[in-house]
């Protein structure tokens, strides 16, 4: 089926706006990817950050003898069939008393598909704090911490996890994301690539067959998951590889299932991707040498590629604006 250039800018335009769509088919590294299963293949966590009024932060002590009675945020891995939402709500109810209701996704970490971590923004919307008399192997009680006070943490990683919490609690630095629920079989990163030229021009990278469509790569175990970006415009365009920084600015959405385990427990990133070129340029000895910026996108070398330059004025606003704020969840790699 032929798409219209209107009807790829439309897709665009609801990717930016939190929206998915559907996984069809995957343009590279899938030979390379085995299925995302969970306990096998894949692992994660989600993790909440929950702030009182006095903007306290929910901790919860531990009961593993590992880090017995440390503190630490209410996190957990998410169970075979559950939705990253379903686990969040039960973790918190079973290791802090509360019932919750996610606001936002704050901040993707990962290393590879094999480990990500999503945590959330939440409020607590009912229950009661968990105390020492309902101790169980999930954790031995919670408390409100003001963020001031000594306590002994399990781990000082939960103090980037908070910052990003309060910071977004106090001024939300892109739209509310939380996860859409469409299946994935692969851990997924599928790009809206863009090429930025003179006088505010923008160029999307598309793929050709069967019909024009944004690229979707599959992560590699080996690499982080924002790799996929890399891996897509060495095969569209390879002798400007080196010449050009490719940056996975963030995600605009994701997407997940997981309620049939082994087919549909993959995610896929919808990204945006900036493709600029080297402000640093040497031969092959190493010499800085000066080459003429053109203000066009590097011509396409493989035919399965093709550069679309945008022509409606609001989507081209959009794409300029996240650019160049990066107003999107952010998606950092801990490789």
């Amino acid at each position: 089926m032929e798409v219209t250039e209107e009807q790829l800018e439309e897709q665009v335009e609801r990717l930016l706006s939190g929206q998915g769509s559907e996984v069809i088919g995957c343009d590279l590294g899938l030979e390379q990817s085995k299925p995302a299963s969970l306990r096998k293949t894949v692992t994660y966590i989600v993790c909440a950050v929950i702030f009182n009024e006095k903007e306290e932060v929910l901790m919860v002590q531990e009961a593993k003898q590992d880090c017995y009675k440390q503190w630490y945020l209410p996190a957990g891995r998410v169970e075979v069939g559950e939705s990253l939402e379903e686990a969040l709500r039960r973790e918190v109810k079973e290791e802090a008393g509360f019932d919750c209701e996610p606001v936002s996704l704050v901040l993707i970490q990962e290393q590879g598909p094999q480990w990500i971590r999503f945590i959330f923004l939440a409020n607590v919307t009912g229950g009661s704090l968990k105390n020492l008399s309902a101790a169980d192997k999930e954790s031995l009680q919670a408390s409100w911490w003001d963020r001031q006070s000594v306590l002994p943490l399990r781990g000082r990683d939960i103090l980037r996890l908070i910052d990003c919490g309060l910071k977004y609690r106090r001024d939300p630095g892109h739209p509310a994301t939380l996860p859409v629920d469409l299946s994935c079989r692969h851990v997924v990163q599928r790009l809206v690539l863009v090429f930025t030229g003179a006088e505010e021009q923008i160029w999307i990278l598309l793929v050709r067959d069967p019909a024009f469509h944004l690229p979707t790569a599959a992560a590699l175990k080996t690499h982080a998951v924002t790799w996929a970006a890399n891996m897509v415009v060495r095969d569209a365009v390879p002798s400007a590889y080196c010449d050009h920084d490719v940056n996975t600015l963030g995600a605009f959405s994701l997407q997940h299932n997981g309620r049939q385990h082994g087919r549909t427990d993959g995610v896929c990133f919808n990204t945006l991707v900036v493709l600029a070129p080297d402000h640093v340029r040497r031969n092959e000895d190493g010499e800085k040498v000066e080459r003429p910026e053109t203000g066009r996108p590097p011509p396409v070398e493989n035919p399965r590629y093709a550069w679309h330059q945008v022509q409606g004025r609001t989507l081209r606003e959009k794409l300029l604006e996240k650019t160049r704020n990066t107003s999107i969840l952010p998606v950092h790699s801990l490789y």
